[in-house]
């Protein structure tokens, strides 16, 4: 009988990482598993271009904008009982996408899905850094980390594998029984939220502006298929604007969404840059790689998906080890050295890939993804090692935010950058060359950008 408490504590502990864990999986595979299916919606819905992108970026702009405010949401009203309400929305949003009969529709699905993935990506990371023990939470944000990357680097391939297989309706119909799985796992297995606050400590005014400034960026980056215009530009002035709006407004409330304190402490602001530095990068393998797998090397559709999981699968085997070196060694020292090792295989990308053609591009990406997961791990476990507990949730909610802005400005700066160098907007139709030129270019930006996130993390106060 004395054994009983371990054995419970420890299936608990198991099970609420479980949870967790299918929660930042899905959040993740929902940002990239559409992509592949834009084609074959175009075709079925009869529609142009510009508006069946929406289909990605109406996820992709409610779990930005809204992913800071249900952070703090949580840690106001509870973390637990907003988890859960995030995953039954995201379930059935994605069974409502799998069945919608038109595009506007599945639009307002992916929305809906979108919501409800800002509060699986903010809360579930706050619940490994109390769940977890002190002395272990590298471990567990190695875990978490590895799940973030695994459903971003797999939604390419096992969407275009699903779509083969069973049409575009399974992509957003295979979320539903694991979305189940992880509310049964979360309800069983996460403590009960202690009694809400009252709803006037929320900084609504303070919410509105931060969401209306992240939207006007995100569109910024996102709006067009070709050029940075006029319109763009319109929208980047706009949430320039909105931010000095928001600063103004954090200063001045007396609950404020984000404390401006939280800004001064040691080198918060530099491992939340760096982490928006270096999503920018690994969004740059995402959107750049297919194209020169194709293009330049001339792999065929199965060919592209083979190659694009070895991202996945180096992901899934390094990153628990990534989160074991993080307790052992600690989380400054291990995400200066996950950013030394991103630097190589960004190089490595850019050169190797020149020299030995596949082979140098597989042998980059073994190096650039565990360097990844490595400072994931340790840039994570950094920033919320130190948190109160009345602060995870919008602390958390910051660094989702950091990556997910990475992630939509590489989409828009690498994917310019792999343009400008390819020296034509049709890259499809550009000479073999051109596009391997392309890819040289873009990955030496790319290094250079990482190696600017590892100077930025060594200058700051540890």
């Amino acid at each position: 009988m004395a054994d009983t408490p371990t054995i419970t504590t420890t299936r608990r502990t198991t099970g609420a990482l479980c949870g967790l864990s299918l929660a930042i999986l899905l959040s993740s595979l929902g940002t990239s598993i559409a992509n592949v299916a834009l084609p074959t919606l175009a075709e079925t819905f009869a529609a142009p271009f510009g508006q069946v992108q929406w289909v990605v970026l109406a996820y992709l702009l409610a779990s930005t904008v809204l992913v800071v405010g249900l952070g703090r949401l949580g840690d106001l009203f509870g973390r637990r009982r907003l988890l859960l309400a995030g995953l039954a929305l995201f379930t059935a949003a994605s069974a409502l996408a799998g069945l919608a009969p038109t595009l506007p529709l599945m639009i307002a699905a992916r929305a809906l899905q979108g919501l409800g993935a800002a509060a699986m990506m903010a809360l579930a990371m706050a619940f490994v850094s109390e769940t977890v023990p002190q002395e272990r939470i590298g471990s567990g944000m190695g875990l978490i980390g590895t799940m973030s990357a695994v459903g971003t680097a797999l939604g390419p391939s096992l969407g275009g594998l699903l779509i083969a297989g069973f049409g575009w309706p399974a992509i957003f119909l295979v979320a539903v029984p694991f979305g189940l799985a992880a509310l049964a796992l979360v309800w069983r297995f996460l403590p009960a939220d202690r009694a809400s606050a009252a709803v006037a400590r929320f900084d609504f005014p303070g919410a509105g502006l931060l969401a209306a400034t992240l939207t006007a960026y995100a569109l910024a980056m996102t709006m067009g298929t070709s050029a940075f215009g006029p319109v763009n530009a319109v929208f980047l002035a706009a949430s320039a604007v909105g931010m000095a709006l928001f600063i103004l407004r954090q200063q001045r409330a007396a609950v404020p969404l984000i404390r401006p304190a939280a800004f001064h402490r040691a080198g918060f602001r530099a491992s939340l840059a760096a982490n928006g530095l270096v999503a920018t990068v690994m969004m740059a393998t995402l959107v750049v790689g297919p194209f020169y797998l194709a293009g330049a090397l001339g792999l065929g559709p199965a060919g592209v998906g083979f190659v694009l999981a070895v991202g996945p699968f180096v992901s899934t085997a390094s990153g628990v080890v990534a989160g074991r070196l993080v307790d052992r060694f600690g989380a400054r020292r291990m995400a200066l050295g996950g950013l030394a090792v991103m630097v190589a295989g960004a190089l490595g990308l850019s050169v190797l890939s020149a020299l030995l053609g596949l082979a140098g591009y597989v042998m980059a990406i073994a190096v650039v993804t565990p360097g990844y997961q490595l400072f994931q791990a340790a840039n994570n476990a950094a920033v919320m090692g130190g948190v109160g507990a009345g602060e995870r949730g919008v602390t958390s909610g910051l660094l989702v935010l950091s990556r997910n802005l990475g992630l939509i400005t590489g989409a828009s700066l690498m994917g310019a950058i792999f343009t400008l160098a390819v020296g034509t907007k049709a890259v499809t139709r550009a000479d073999p060359a051109a596009i391997a030129t392309g890819m040289h270019m873009t990955f030496a930006v790319a290094a250079a950008l990482v190696l600017a996130a590892f100077i930025l993390l060594a200058q700051s106060k540890a």
